[in-house]
């Protein structure tokens, strides 16, 4: 396919840049800056835009003059944390570039949009405890900062311009992307189980990541949906339901969840996305 990553200059878009171009994609990386120089990057044409103003964003989805075609976007340009910005730029960035990117995609006619949502849609940081674990998509979206809101706001947005259009939203909840260089400051938490409580002790491997994108890309889906996107295990070396009963005790457990199983439920992605996140930190230590 010819597609348009927003945000590919990114942490998670520079993997995800270099893993659709591995698989034999055409890609078109549109940001605010360009990538580092690193050979996968280079490899994929680079257009600067602003992607709050919605002319530049119509035209970067067409591809402007670099790349003709354009079938689909994967749209993960945002302020990626709570932390990164204030409450307000935080919340009006990050709904004025959803809704631009949304509304050029329907203008274009593009076949499909996949997009960046977050894990804390459903909750984090975890001051209530949640109504049951593992958390799976039919669990009651509780935002608890302006970056969550603005992710719950765009996933009612794709709902929006899925049911005006014939195109699909694809919504990936990613959990706390790590990629492998991240993994050298998890013994720490095995120390201090409570350092990571705040998303359930969850991660997201860069490689699940796009995974799950290339995943949305071709997946059967209709309208729009939002999938859990998490790694198969935690951070932690202590079993789930230990530290389920030391920080959320009295919340209901699934019957299935094993030992160091993620407590962010994944059955929806593997089954309508064929999501499979092999690698574990596990394999490193």
């Amino acid at each position: 396919m010819k597609i348009v990553v927003t945000g590919g200059s990114g942490k998670l878009g520079r993997v995800v840049v270099s893993d659709l171009l591995e698989h034999g994609h055409d890609v078109l990386n549109v940001d605010v800056r360009p990538p580092a120089p690193t050979p996968s990057a280079s490899s994929a044409p680079f257009l600067p835009a602003d992607l709050t103003d919605f002319g530049q964003t119509l035209e970067a989805l067409s591809g402007a003059e670099v790349m003709s075609g354009v079938e689909a976007v994967v749209h993960l340009a945002a302020i990626p944390s709570p932390v990164h910005a204030t409450p307000d730029v935080i919340f009006s960035n990050n709904i004025r570039s959803t809704h631009t990117v949304f509304a050029a995609a329907v203008r274009l006619g593009l076949r499909r949009v996949v997009w960046a949502s977050s894990e804390t849609t459903l909750g984090p940081p975890f001051d209530r405890p949640p109504d049951y674990a593992p958390i799976d998509e039919r669990h009651p979206l509780h935002p608890e900062s302006s970056y969550a809101l603005s992710k719950v706001l765009g996933e009612e947005m794709a709902r929006q311009f899925a049911r005006w259009s014939a195109i699909p939203f694809i919504g990936l909840r990613f959990s706390n992307v790590m990629v492998r260089s991240d993994y050298e400051q998890f013994p720490s938490f095995w120390e201090d189980p409570g350092i990571r409580k705040w998303n359930l002790w969850s991660y997201v491997d860069e490689s699940h990541a796009a995974q799950s994108v290339r995943g949305a890309l071709s997946a059967d889906v209709v309208g729009a949906r939002a999938f859990i996107i998490a790694a198969g295990d935690t951070v932690m070396r202590r079993a789930s339901r230990e530290l389920m009963a030391e920080f959320f005790p009295g919340v209901p457990l699934a019957d299935t969840l094993g030992e160091h199983d993620s407590l962010l439920g994944i059955d929806e992605a593997r089954s309508v996305l064929g999501y499979d996140p092999v690698f574990s930190w596990r394999e490193l230590f």
